[in-house]
């Protein structure tokens, strides 16, 4: 009888020596990484816009957990624990985006209730939008392979969310983003070698930070075609004071046309207010800007040509032309 216990130990060194290690957590993302996102967000906010930014106000309305997953017993008293991190999430990106002013809305009980321990009054101001939506799809799948003597095996999270942006006075939905994301891990082994990966629920927030970041990008490109416009604070001695400063690329230089409000009129095909166009009055220059953030910033202007004799701050708007 052949002894095989050379060929044995041989192949017991080989196993050992092919053990495979668990590779980090790989995270599949489109269009745009998840870290190229936070960079652009970051240089967004340290850089001086080079033409002016209307910062939108906007607030979180309905975010909700349409899938299966996470329907349990074991839920909080709001029973949708998971359309809560998404509305968090959400709000955290519009935040750090730089191009929105975003409002309190989803717990605005507790911060009444808090206004009423120190009796004060919450102070509330209107939005442009509002934005509702819900995690419309979310999974987790397990896939691998085997081979002679080796395994693989990958845990994957994918997660989508849809978002509508509704006009807040007409209740006019303008328009609607979507985004998707997905992350995984894997581990593998050979001959029974190798590393072991149990269930990682992080590949969950993941796979929803990415949607999220995802449609905050998609959202604030269909906002910035809109055109750049504020109003008149005042007119006071001689000088002119408009809104919107440094945190919106208002910059000492530039150069505004001054018009008046147009007409409201309603559509009889639409049903909808029509804003008729305004008639230029005047153009005035950036001198300096004052205030220290985005809620009381503003800019001091001069008259280039044109009047604003006869005219009151609430009548005209300030608008960016091109140049």
């Amino acid at each position: 009888m052949r002894n095989y216990r050379p060929l044995l130990l041989a192949l017991a060194g080989a196993t050992f020596g092919c053990a495979v290690q668990t590779p980090p957590t790989r995270v599949a993302e489109a269009p745009q990484s998840l870290d190229a996102q936070r960079k652009a967000q970051e240089s967004v906010q340290r850089a001086q816009p080079a033409a002016p930014v209307l910062k939108r106000k906007v607030a979180l309305g309905r975010v909700t957990n349409e899938t299966n997953y996470g329907r349990t017993l074991l839920r909080d008293q709001s029973n949708d624990p998971l359309g809560k991190q998404v509305s968090d999430l959400f709000s955290k990106a519009l935040t750090e985006s730089g191009q929105f002013i975003v409002l309190e809305r989803p717990d605005i009980g507790r911060l009444q209730q808090e206004a009423d321990l120190v009796g004060g009054k919450l102070n509330l101001v209107g939005v442009d939008a509002l934005i509702m939506g819900s995690l419309t799809e979310f999974g987790r799948k397990v896939v691998g392979e085997t081979g002679f003597l080796s395994q693989t095996k990958r845990q994957v999270a994918f997660a989508k969310v849809d978002f509508r942006v509704v006009d807040a006075s007409s209740a006019l939905v303008l328009f609607s983003v979507s985004g998707a994301g997905e992350s995984s891990t894997e581990s593998g082994s050979i001959a029974g070698f190798g590393s072991q990966a149990s269930y990682d629920g992080t590949l969950n927030d993941a796979a929803i930070r990415i949607a999220v970041n995802e449609a905050v990008d998609k959202l604030t490109r269909q906002l910035s075609s809109r055109p750049w416009q504020t109003g008149l604070l005042a007119m006071e001695q001689g000088q002119i004071f408009i809104g919107g400063g440094r945190t919106q690329g208002v910059r000492p230089g530039m150069t505004f046309v001054v018009e008046t409000r147009g007409k409201k009129v309603k559509s009889p095909q639409t049903g909808f207010d029509v804003v008729l166009p305004g008639r230029e009055v005047a153009r005035v220059r950036v001198v300096s800007n004052f205030g220290d953030s985005e809620t009381n910033e503003g800019s001091v202007v001069t008259l280039v040509s044109g009047s604003l004799q006869g005219f009151q701050p609430a009548d005209l708007i300030v608008v960016m032309k091109e140049q």
